[in-house]
């Protein structure tokens, strides 16, 4: 894509991921290209992207809207995710250093500053953990698991939900990621690997559980 592209495509994906730009949403380029300060061309790029990334859906009629996330793709994409993951823990334990145990420690800690407030940072919390799963999958040294979780780890609906996560949620979720150090300083992978692949599903059912709620409140409030 080209430079024009690039910014159309962070600031439309942005928009998706903070829940400014919702399921089903429309997206139209000349709306869009006047909001991200573009020409119509960039804008047709960067939603061919988003599409591939499972991000923006296309009709017949060429039409692009924001993608709807049902509970049934959420599971298929997490069921992926904690299988692909679970194998990039388990390379990451073989390579890792004791820098990148530093870095993924202080991440963890900032993490855990996000979720002991009273009211959690979901924010920081998302940004975080975004960055403690791609330093693992940096780690892991595989070209093709980063292409392949790339489109599964970012969701719209992981920001939508985790807005209604409780604490003992955001608690857990900082728990297991200290888990998961604890195997990458012993560098056993087989351990790190179950870790992530528990990790994962288990953030699947308090997503779940999240989206459920997160639909009773909406059907009340309509």
């Amino acid at each position: 894509m080209t430079k024009a592209s690039d910014r159309a495509y962070e600031a439309i994906r942005g928009m998706i991921l903070s829940g400014e730009l919702s399921s089903g949403d429309p997206l139209r380029e000349e709306a869009l290209a006047e909001r991200c300060g573009v020409s119509r061309t960039p804008i047709r790029e960067a939603l061919r992207q988003l599409e591939a990334d499972l991000m923006v859906r296309r009709t017949e009629s060429q039409r692009s809207y924001v993608s709807d996330w049902s509970l049934d793709d959420v599971a298929d994409a997490f069921e992926l995710r904690a299988m692909l993951e679970g194998y990039a823990a388990r390379r990451a334990a073989e390579r890792i250093t004791d820098d990148i145990v530093d870095q993924l420690k202080s991440c963890n800690k900032a993490i855990y500053s996000a979720v002991s407030r009273v009211k959690p940072d979901v924010t920081t919390f998302l940004d975080r953990n975004r960055e403690f799963h791609a330093l693992v999958l940096e780690t892991a040294g595989s070209r093709r698991l980063t292409n392949l979780l790339t489109a599964l780890i970012e969701q719209p609906v992981v920001w939508r939900t985790a807005q209604h996560y409780d604490p003992e949620a955001f608690e857990r979720s900082h728990g297991e990621h200290a888990d998961l150090l604890a195997a990458f300083e012993r560098r056993d992978g087989a351990w790190a690997q179950s870790i992530m692949e528990s990790h994962i599903r288990r953030a699947l059912h308090a997503y779940s559980d999240a989206h459920k709620g997160l639909g009773k409140l909406e059907k009340g409030a309509a």
